[in-house]
């Protein structure tokens, strides 16, 4: 049975480019103004551990191949769960986090082709069966995604060939399909400010209930 936590376990998926790193930030500066408890982090990269093997799985310098790639996401996250997101939800907060398991399953999954069972367990082993109260995906067209990007500023991850990044986005598609009460799609192609609307609204419909959100809404 999932152990229930004072706070809510919130994850951001999606293509390259797809904007969610700017929406969270946006997001954020609301909650600060509206004191309601809450932590933004990152998979991999949320502790300083992670931000280390970041570094390693993104930078062009290095060849990884996609099996130590799949355990080096896998180390991140242990270190992650246990020590930053684990806590935060016992203290009460929205953890709003940047990518997490099906990122894995998206990438690793339909993107490298690695094995889906051998995912599925590592992932369970590395969160301790930690699994999110929503998940939101970031929709867009792995092409327009990729045009988003700043032309020199590519990390290994976003180099692959189109053919790679049009299965990780078909990998989403098949697990918020398999798993509709937990995701959201939101179609990110759409104006910044559209999207931010839309991502308010989801989150006061799915949490609301739990946390004081409704004032996310007053401007919409």
């Amino acid at each position: 049975m999932k152990k229930a936590f004072p706070g809510s376990f919130v994850t951001l998926e999606g293509p390259e480019g797809a904007g969610k790193t700017t929406q969270v930030k946006l997001l954020a500066k609301e909650l600060d103004s509206l004191g309601i408890k809450h932590v933004v982090t990152r998979d991999p990269g949320g502790t300083p551990l992670g931000r280390k093997i970041r570094r390693i799985l993104l930078s062009n310098e290095n060849t990884v191949v996609p099996m130590a790639e799949l355990l080096l996401y896998q180390a991140d996250r242990a270190q992650h769960v246990e020590e930053l997101i684990r806590p935060s939800l016992e203290d009460g907060c929205i953890v709003l986090c940047d990518r997490y398991t099906d990122s894995t399953v998206a990438y690793q999954g339909y993107g490298r082709n690695i094995d889906l069972a051998l995912i599925d367990q590592l992932n369970q082993m590395s969160t301790g069966g930690l699994r999110p109260d929503l998940t939101i995906l970031f929709d867009i067209e792995s092409g327009d995604g990729l045009s988003r990007l700043h032309p020199g500023g590519h990390d290994r991850m976003e180099k692959e060939a189109i053919d790679f990044h049009h299965r990780v986005r078909g990998g989403y598609h098949k697990l918020a399909e398999a798993e509709p009460q937990r995701w959201r799609i939101l179609d990110a192609s759409k104006a910044l400010s559209v999207v931010q609307d839309e991502f308010r609204r989801i989150l006061v419909e799915s949490l609301g209930k739990k946390h004081p959100l409704a004032p996310l809404l007053k401007d919409s």
